[in-house]
């Protein structure tokens, strides 16, 4: 699968551009237009900021459609690394310098312990800082510091997206790196299997530092099942043409 999630969501803001994308209780609807455009303008912030492929950027933000959204940015043009927002210091300290973050995406004012360890550490911090009156997901990012990004461009389908850490249980955490076309196609088996369409709302339980979060939430609602069989369908020609030729 030659997928990545910006060309998901720009295949469904062709394609329902006013269908809405993500919702929240007492805020205006984000539609799959407006979400392609929320995206677009973090990426060339953060590409403004120096932060490209391939650089790691930590995401410390409660679950809500910011979080959402902040990974559907950072994943798209370098990649994302969701951490659990109650970490102590003794964990971030050991997260942040563990990922080698470029940097940390923090709600604006919040009193966090992966502030004191970020500027301890020299981790530029991206402020997520919003206004009442935003639709569901819209923010801005405020930091002072600018560059030029390594590597400025969207992600391709084998850039690494999401980065997590296993569990520990039995050593220290191990970092598992997902690319674009990993989660893409858990995403379209997710949708698949559910048999989603643009008309579907599915309700978001797990936290969004989580993998089934992100999947079974956020990217699978993202890739209905029409767009499935869609993409299924072109993939089918494309064989075909394939063996002809």
């Amino acid at each position: 699968m030659n997928q990545t999630i910006h060309r998901i969501l720009k295949g469904q803001a062709d394609r329902f551009p006013n269908k809405e994308a993500i919702r929240a209780p007492g805020r205006t609807a984000l539609d799959y237009q407006s979400l392609t455009l929320q995206v677009d303008s973090i990426v060339e912030r953060l590409n403004t900021l120096g932060i490209g492929r391939g650089e790691r950027v930590a995401i410390v933000l409660p679950n809500g459609p910011e979080m959402a959204v902040a990974f559907l940015a950072v994943a798209s043009c370098a990649t994302s690394a969701p951490l659990n927002p109650a970490y102590r210091a003794s964990e971030f300290d050991f997260y942040l310098s563990d990922l080698n973050a470029r940097a940390l995406m923090l709600a604006e004012g919040v009193n966090s312990p992966a502030r004191e360890i970020a500027q301890a550490r020299g981790i530029p911090i991206l402020e997520v800082t919003r206004k009442p009156d935003d639709a569901a997901g819209v923010f801005h990012l405020t930091e002072t510091s600018g560059g030029t990004a390594s590597v400025a461009s969207f992600a391709g389908p084998d850039d690494v997206a999401l980065v997590l850490h296993t569990s520990g249980t039995t050593s220290r955490p191990k970092i598992v790196p997902l690319t674009h076309r990993n989660i893409c196609t858990s995403a379209f088996n997710t949708a698949t299997t559910l048999q989603l369409t643009e008309d579907d709302c599915c309700l978001n339980v797990m936290p969004l530092f989580h993998i089934h979060g992100l999947m079974a939430a956020v990217l699978a609602k993202l890739t209905p099942f029409r767009e499935v069989a869609y993409f299924q369908h072109l993939t089918v020609i494309h064989a075909r043409r394939n063996r002809s030729a």
